[in-house]
């Protein structure tokens, strides 16, 4: 039953987020959903991506639907990946954040501050009540995710120049270890860096971009923050358990 409501939310959390990465990078302020093309409100049944817009006829992208469905999906799978009640409500909106900062960082190479800074704001205050963190270990892994991401923005731009990473990469990372705190973040960080290697390395194969191709890093960050919101805890325990 729990698993269906949080599907159920996935969905409207899933309405959220488009509507949110419509909006957030265009500098507007936050609105119900609507067409791309000309602004007109959609129906609620066009929040799920369904019919073309009334007034422009233009059809709702392919990624409205997407973020819906996978959104329910991995919200579905919540409960039974995180049993501990309050862990579940807070990582479910860290995932939110998350997802989000895919979508945007996809569409338009952007991870915005408007995200990033009260994402850490609120991890820290919610560190108080979870018990996968606290206030010291969130507000170290902010620290130590923002330092050593800033270290590796200045050694890209010696090595690659401009834009081998963003500095958005390195307010997001600093918003990362606030979520996952000091005994996730580092995992979290390596893990990143592997995802970024091994699919860039796919790419590259696949002929379908060139060493030169701007890929958004932001992704990856982000995708390994959900791994780690869901098994970080028990990566850490094993990992200082096997040091012992």
């Amino acid at each position: 039953m729990l698993n269906l409501l949080f599907a159920l939310l996935g969905l409207i959390v899933g309405v959220v987020i488009n509507a949110l990465a419509d909006d957030l990078p265009q500098r507007k302020r936050p609105s119900l959903p609507h067409c791309h093309a000309c602004q007109h409100r959609y129906t609620p049944m066009q929040w799920l991506g369904v019919g073309q817009c009334a007034q422009c006829a233009a059809a709702p992208r392919r990624r409205v639907l997407w973020v819906m469905v996978g959104t329910a999906v991995l919200f579905a799978l919540l409960p039974t990946l995180i049993p501990e009640p309050v862990n579940l409500w807070v990582n479910a909106l860290y995932t939110a954040v998350f997802i989000l900062v895919i979508v945007i960082d996809l569409e338009h190479k952007l991870i915005l501050n408007v995200v990033t800074f009260p994402a850490t704001a609120v991890a820290l205050l919610l560190s108080f009540v979870v018990t996968d963190n606290n206030i010291r270990l969130a507000l170290v892994g902010a620290v130590v995710g923002f330092v050593l991401f800033y270290i590796a923005y200045w050694i890209g731009q010696l090595m690659f120049g401009p834009g081998a990473l963003g500095y958005g990469d390195v307010k997001l990372a600093m918003a990362m270890g606030a979520m996952l705190g000091f005994h996730r973040i580092l995992f979290a960080l390596g893990l990143a860096i592997v995802l970024g290697g091994v699919i860039s390395g796919v790419l590259l194969l696949s002929r379908r971009f060139h060493r030169y191709t701007y890929l958004p890093y932001g992704q990856y960050l982000a995708i390994a923050g959900i791994i780690m919101l869901i098994w970080g805890v028990r990566i850490a325990e094993w990992y200082a358990q096997s040091g012992q």
